[in-house]
């Protein structure tokens, strides 16, 4: 796989490229406590990983997570210690990043169970960034709704408090929820979030910086960790549509889908359709928004033509 993005000859490169026998090595004695069973639910609608991917690639990953907690809270207990005051417990914020169709939110799911269980029983909440779209109506009255998951369609603002206040230690904070059935924000519905100890927080937008001119503060400003998944475009595209085409037997068949219309296509319309799609928006969004925050991530992971991650770059 080549990069699409120059990049620094491997002596200059900010990164340490790993394969996947040279990641799996660094697993050292971390046990896998998840099954077959327990991986199921955490898949995608168009994804298939194994136990094997979940050792060689996100055991791994826990293990430098744990370490990169272990050194955050060190440096609070030294921040409380010299401003004389009680332990004050921050928590730990890891950013998920990458395109539509990669495969972010299962990569988000997998760490939240090993992380809520290894080395000891923590609080992980799971956040996705979609619950601060503007609602549909705005999106339609502002004619924005063919720049859905482009960076004018989020409440930045709203995202950004949210988050501070997750820093700060409120005791609750609600989090809006986003309905992929209706294509829109569900009214008067919250995902609360108690003081947890690490939040992931996942979406197209989570390294974006916007226009500095509106922002002083972006999102990656509270973001202790983040990661960036990747593939090339042919295969984010092909995702695409095969998920379009297995929705178009499922949930596009549901009278409360926003997108019901799409089930009538044929299927040479829907992969005419879903393509069209992907180059007129996400496709789009991929080149100008999402891409060229990828070397800010702390950690890439590459993936292949099977979903299964063939490169890892970790950040110096």
């Amino acid at each position: 796989m080549q990069d699409r993005n120059p990049t620094f000859p491997d002596q200059f490169s900010p990164f340490l490229t790993f394969n996947r026998r040279q990641w799996a090595e660094l697993r050292k004695s971390v046990p896998l406590k998840l099954t077959e069973q327990d991986l199921k639910p955490l898949l995608g609608f168009n994804e298939d990983l194994s136990l094997d991917e979940v050792s060689t690639i996100y055991l791994p990953l826990t293990r430098l997570i744990n370490y990169y907690i272990e050194e955050n809270l060190r440096r609070q207990t030294v921040l409380n210690r010299f401003l004389g005051r009680t332990v004050h417990k921050v928590p730990y914020i890891i950013g998920i990043a990458g395109s539509v169709s990669v495969g972010k939110s299962t990569s988000a799911r997998i760490l939240q169970s090993l992380l809520a269980n290894w080395p000891h029983p923590r609080k992980v909440a799971l956040i996705t960034t979609d619950g601060f779209l503007y609602p549909l109506q705005k999106l339609q009255r502002d004619n924005l709704l063919q720049r859905k998951g482009f960076p004018e369609s989020y409440d930045t603002a709203k995202l950004i408090a949210f988050l501070a206040d997750i820093k700060s230690g409120k005791p609750e904070v609600a989090a809006p929820i986003y309905s992929h059935l209706t294509y829109d924000i569900v009214a008067d519905s919250f995902n609360i979030v108690s003081q947890p100890d690490i939040l992931i927080l996942e979406g197209l937008n989570v390294l974006q910086t916007g226009n500095r001119k509106n922002s002083r503060t972006f999102v990656s400003d509270f973001v202790d960790f983040s990661i960036y998944v990747d593939a090339q475009e042919e295969l984010l595209k092909e995702w695409y549509i095969r998920r379009f085409l297995k929705f178009r037997q499922s949930a596009f068949n549901d009278p409360d889908s926003y997108f019901k219309h799409y089930a009538k296509l044929s299927e040479r319309e829907a992969v005419e359709t879903a393509g069209n799609i992907w180059d007129s928006i996400n496709g789009l969004n991929l080149k100008q928004n999402i891409l060229p925050t990828r070397e800010r991530a702390n950690l890439i992971l590459c993936k292949g033509p099977d979903h299964a991650v063939e490169r890892i770059k970790l950040r110096k």
